[in-house]
């Protein structure tokens, strides 16, 4: 006899880049299940057995059950998982944007942790930490040999606990430790500026719980600044997803009031929905609406704005959404690369205390209904990522490049180019030879920087100057699969 069973969701439209998804709290409430296949099920039980019966050593039986889990989802597609103790912690610091740690932004260069910029107000930045210090030791590690992420581990820890990070600084050319004391970070995923007057560039690099928030924020604060706003760059380059709500309130921070900003379609009856530029899809806090605030404080400005979206083949789902639904109202002019082509919802069930599965329980649709999954989205101008070509394009994954990957539902599969496949063995070389090069020589310059081509051609299409179009990007296509 079936029963129906409640559990608590979360509805995410993260990328797989660095295990950043999203997603929106709610309550799933399931149908009858369908009956357990008892055969396999007992087959299951019987390899089990022999396993930790017959095995050449003793195993753990709580690991050998939690990878038969991991490996039975992970079958699925790319973005379907199962969650320990230790992973559920990790994806939940990504969704809310906060972690404990020492506050800064860093990348890697000469086989060091280079401090790109310490978050404003953390331990780092009260530590006097500066942009360009490198970091050669974390507590007695060595951090030459350790990967990003392993250097990125040994830096958090638990609050009020230290670690002592030895620092290079060239300027100065000495080195010297530094104690901090580690506590929760708030990380900022929106980034603005004036580009010059009149003109105005904002970044949203993730969407987590505080981004509209932050949005809203800078849109205010740029509007003080620049009252007579003449064009916008909204910036979603390499962003991989996050949060659907965010995404839904950051497109009807643009859109008419109550259009369609996306909707879903899968199996379950909830994953059936449509959200729409209203309030009640995204509010967190019924006495406190980002959106609603920072429209009145501008008049209504961003919803006429003229407005260029930059992307590339790094903005993956949520920024697709937003991308997808600004396009079909031909609200922005679109330019850069075909985007990553996340289209699908994962669901996270809670399983227990700490434990969990995100699951794809849909696909999502822009506003004219187009499939993005395992396609993307195609700008209106190709954009090459300097004056001089393309540098690592080639080398970017998309969703079509994934073992797995769920079909677009509608459109056929993407062909597999050889072409691509050379293009990416060059890129590859070419990326070797830039990472042994000093930071000031490489030749992809930092997003919103006076060098940044992609940002100066989409100043150009605003002010209705002339636009240096890539000649040689085009939409991936798909071909038909045989019968």
């Amino acid at each position: 006899m079936g029963h129906k069973l409640k559990i608590a969701g979360w509805i995410s439209v993260g990328a797989l880049a660095g295990a950043l998804t999203t997603v929106s709290l709610q309550t799933v409430a399931r149908g009858n299940m369908a009956p357990l296949p008892l055969e396999e099920l007992q087959q299951l039980a019987a390899v089990f057995g022999i396993v930790k019966s017959d095995y050449v050593e003793p195993v753990d039986e709580k690991k050998l059950i939690s990878e038969a889990i991991s490996g039975m989802v992970s079958s699925l597609d790319p973005h379907s998982q199962y969650f320990d103790k230790k992973t559920f912690k990790e994806f939940s610091e990504g969704t809310s944007g906060k972690f404990v740690g020492v506050g800064i932004e860093i990348s890697q260069e000469e086989g060091l942790v280079k401090v790109v910029s310490p978050i404003e107000g953390s331990p780092a930045d009260r530590a006097g930490l500066k942009p360009n210090d490198l970091i050669t030791k974390i507590d007695d590690t060595a951090v030459k040999g350790l990967t990003l992420s392993e250097a990125v581990k040994r830096m958090r820890g638990e609050p009020k606990t230290r670690v002592v990070l030895t620092i290079f600084r060239k300027a100065e050319n000495r080195t010297f430790p530094v104690t901090i004391i580690r506590e929760e970070i708030k990380t900022q995923s929106v980034k603005s500026k004036l580009i010059e007057p009149g003109y105005g560039w904002i970044r949203v690099s993730q969407f987590q719980e505080r981004t509209v928030e932050d949005f809203a924020r800078k849109i205010e604060e740029m509007y003080k600044q620049e009252p007579q706003l003449k064009g916008l760059v909204l910036d979603l380059r390499n962003d991989p997803g996050g949060l659907l709500d965010a995404a839904v309130a950051l497109s009807a921070a643009f859109l008419p009031e109550n259009v369609t900003v996306v909707t879903t379609n899968g199996q379950l009856e909830e994953s059936k929905f449509t959200y729409k530029a209203s309030p009640q899809f995204w509010r967190r806090n019924s006495s406190n609406d980002p959106i609603t605030r920072m429209t009145k404080a501008t008049g209504g400005a961003l919803k006429k704005v003229p407005l260029v979206v930059l992307v590339n083949e790094g903005s993956a789902s949520a920024s697709e959404i937003v991308a997808g639904a600004l396009q079909d109202y031909k609200r922005a002019t679109l330019m850069g690369s075909q985007t990553f082509g996340k289209g699908s919802v994962q669901t996270v069930r809670p399983l227990g205390p700490d434990t969990a599965l995100k699951i794809t329980t849909a696909r999502y649709y822009t506003p004219s209904g187009r499939a993005i999954q395992a396609k993307g989205i195609v700008p209106e101008v190709m954009l090459d990522e300097t004056e001089n070509g393309n540098v690592f394009a080639a080398l970017r994954t998309r969703e079509a490049d994934l073992e797995k990957h769920l079909s677009n539902g509608k459109d056929a599969e993407e062909k597999k180019d050889p072409a691509r496949e050379k293009a990416r063995e060059e890129a590859l070389k070419k990326m070797e030879e830039e990472s042994r090069k000093p930071a000031s020589e490489r030749r992809l310059p930092e997003f919103g920087s006076e060098k940044d081509f992609q940002l100066n051609q989409a100043l150009n299409q605003l002010k209705g100057l002339p636009v240096k179009a890539s000649t040689t990007l085009a939409e991936r296509k798909v071909e038909k699969k045989e019968d």
